[in-house]
């Protein structure tokens, strides 16, 4: 509390609020460029996703000398359904050379390769991307697009492969910033105004939320250019997400306290100073509770979701930062008017108490043992959905909302010619075993052909054109019978890799990823808790419902993907969800349990319990609509694990704050008693007799008045 106390100084202030907003105006300046810079600063090669220590990662460091690691393949295809002419051969064949001269095309443009049934022909557009990622693909393959266009009447052509992937990857993340952005502020904008019924209340969060993530934006570019952090689109938009949720979510609570003490205060600022000292180390407790559950991806080997935890981390320190002095700053510097038109009058009444959470309470009271107990049987049902889940990685064709040029190329290439040509299967061996390596590829079941080896400085390089397409689960299993074959070759030093490896070794990593993080997620919560509250039995609890809540939230989830026509899951969506709904769940058992904590030392538990689901129920309430909102803004993109992840994360959130936290916990807290405290000395502390309930709702209260 000592800590709070002197940090409440310095934005409370009458002369030290105004050099805090001077601090966050110069933060503001030294952040406009690097914070612009942040798209250009994305990895979104596959290096940058890839295990580090994967199979297929080592392949693509073993390739360079063939060909750049930037360089991604597109491939092209032609087709007449009644058969190639020769006007269709002629003109692809002018292609071919407009092709050769375009920017970023280094190697010799491959083809036109016909089909065996004449009526397709195929293409290979070798292009080195560069530093430039997705925005070369995607300029490329607009040229390849113009070149392609000039062709007979009645011959299709589509881009695919990896090269027309990434180009529809890169026209689906296109403006994802700004989309973000704008999106997140219209959803808090929206909620804010329903929760304050003021007209200007709302900007002050709004204005905080959007400082702290200009200025994290700033902070992980410098990171990602200076301290070699992975980000990529992923990463990026969920900071967006990420800051605004968390950050509105902590100004809520504030809020809250501070509207409490104003009514306790005449003097503003001495108001400040008393909601900051009170909700100070709730939120910090909070905030360090999320910090802790992002840095645990660490831990994961994917290089995309160890990068995810350190961007998320910063997002959420800088965001508590913000609304623990810039938010306070302003609201003690525009004064009680803010709060119009309902302000908050020293030596008002407060009707905290008679909310309808207060009432929703003192039912809980009459029996919180059914209570508990048919919620947790309810929320368990509900898990019961994730039997349906196959969170074992997207296809090509299930990555898309919608079927973009990229998947109707697959489908036409798989038509005319082996499923897994233009991505073909990648070996590298020592230079002198380089023909027994081809023999032992030749042989394998799923391969159609291999070419004949490349060889530079005592390295052999071969590619081999699978049967079946990369995504699919055959390609996976041809990959593994690669490897054991040409392991198996002695003295090669073989490895094999190419885009099934690299979709295979994804999935083992996320499967592994899973099993070593979310138990270290969950120790790290219970730990905090125990600290926080100085007890046992109420951390584990409360970390056994969060589990119980998580999942509820994909069962549910699975369901509604079902319904609306995703057929599977990325390999990394349970650990996503479990780290964001555990670490931000667990800011709301915070809310709670802090305030039922401090009440209990005065009022007893059952008492305490009472004004502590009275006291924050609205604010929860409030910030539980506002995350969820946010995160329910990525289902607006045109990409599928994006759109799970916010449909998941957004359900999982008001499960937490409407059932969860609400009402689960708080039945266990009457339930349990004092005993929640052991081994502390308030486990000790009985009740008073009778207990003091709570007066009478008023018919006025609002669900969501914070």
């Amino acid at each position: 509390m000592a800590g709070a106390g002197r940090l409440a100084a310095l934005p409370c202030g009458k002369v030290s609020k105004w050099i805090v907003l001077a601090l966050w105006i110069v933060a503001i300046a030294v952040s406009f460029s690097p914070a612009g810079k942040l798209t250009g600063a994305q990895e979104n090669d596959a290096v940058s996703w890839l295990p580090g220590k994967a199979e297929s990662t080592e392949v693509l460091k073993a390739t360079q000398q063939f060909s750049s690691p930037d360089e991604i393949p597109a491939v092209l295809v032609y087709e007449r359904s009644s058969g190639i002419t020769p006007d269709d051969q002629q003109a692809v064949g002018r292609h071919l050379a407009q092709y050769g001269d375009l920017q970023d095309v280094d190697r010799d443009v491959i083809g036109p390769i016909r089909s065996e049934d004449g009526k397709a022909l195929q293409v290979l557009v070798p292009i080195n991307a560069g530093t430039g990622g997705w925005e070369t693909i995607g300029a490329r393959a607009d040229d390849i697009r113009r070149v392609a266009a000039d062709r007979p009447d009645g011959l299709s052509f589509h881009l695919t492969g990896p090269g027309g992937y990434a180009a529809d990857s890169q026209e689906a993340f296109a403006g994802i910033d700004g989309k973000l952005l704008y999106s997140a502020a219209a959803v808090v904008i929206v909620i804010l105004l329903l929760t304050y019924r003021s007209p200007v209340l709302w900007l002050l969060p709004l204005l905080s939320a959007g400082v702290a993530l200009f200025a994290a934006q700033a902070v992980v570019y410098v990171l990602a250019t200076q301290a070699d952090l992975t980000v990529n689109a992923q990463s990026a938009g969920i900071l967006t997400v990420l800051v605004f949720g968390a950050g509105t979510d902590y100004a809520l609570l504030l809020v809250a306290r501070y509207r409490e003490e104003l009514r306790r205060h005449e003097d503003r600022h001495e108001a400040m100073a008393f909601a900051l000292h009170r909700s100070g180390p709730a939120i910090i407790a909070s905030g360090s509770t999320v910090v802790a559950g992002m840095l645990c991806l660490l831990f994961a080997s994917l290089n995309s979701t160890r990068g995810l935890g350190p961007v998320a981390a910063v997002g959420i320190v800088i965001a508590l930062l913000a609304m623990l002095t810039l938010l306070p700053a302003l609201l003690v510097i525009c004064g009680r008017w803010v709060f119009w038109p309902v302000r908050p009058t020293y030596g008002s009444d407060d009707h905290t108490e008679t909310s309808v959470w207060g009432r929703i309470g003192r039912r809980i009271a009459v029996r919180p043992r059914l209570t508990w107990v048919t919620t947790s049987v309810l929320l368990a049902a509900a898990a019961l959905g994730i039997l349906t889940l196959q969170a074992n990685g997207l296809s090509n064709e299930e990555s898309f909302v919608g079927t973009p040029d990229s998947v109707v190329g697959e489908k036409v290439v798989a038509a005319h010619f082996p499923a897994g040509a233009g991505n073909p299967l990648v070996v590298v061996s020592n230079a002198d075993k380089a023909a027994e390596v081809r023999t032992a590829m030749s042989s394998t079941q799923g391969i159609a052909a291999v070419a004949e080896p490349r060889i530079t400085n005592g390295v052999a390089y071969l590619e081999a054109t699978m049967t079946d397409a990369v995504d699919t689960q055959a390609a996976k299993d041809t990959v593994d019978r690669v490897r054991a074959s040409v392991h198996a070759v002695p003295g090669a030093d073989a490895l094999a890799g190419g885009g099934a490896a690299i979709v295979l070794d994804t999935q083992r990593a996320a499967d592994h990823d899973n099993k070593i993080i979310i138990p270290v997620v969950l120790a790290v919560v219970l730990a905090i808790l125990a600290l926080l509250l100085r007890a046992l039995v109420a951390p584990v609890l409360l970390v056994a419902t969060v589990v119980l809540s998580f999942a509820a939230a994909l069962g549910i989830s699975s369901l509604v993907f079902k319904a609306l026509g995703f057929e599977g899951a990325d390999t990394s969506f349970p650990l996503f969800v479990f780290v964001f709904l555990v670490a931000l769940g667990i800011d709301y058992n915070i809310f709670l349990m802090t305030r039922v904590h401090e009440e209990a030392k005065v009022h007893g538990t059952r008492r305490g319990a009472l004004i502590g689901v009275a006291a924050t129920g609205g604010v929860i309430t409030s910030a539980g609509l506002v995350l969820a909102g946010t995160f329910a803004v990525l289902a607006t993109l045109p990409v599928v694990a994006f759109a799970e992840i916010g449909i998941a994360v957004a359900l999982g959130v008001l499960l937490d704050t409407i059932v969860v936290r609400s009402v689960l916990v708080t039945a266990l807290n009457l339930d349990v008693g004092r005993h929640l405290w052991w081994p502390s000395r308030l486990s000790r502390q009985r009740d008073p007799e009778p207990a003091d309930d709570l007066p009478e709702p008023e018919p006025e209260a609002s669900l969501t008045k914070a």
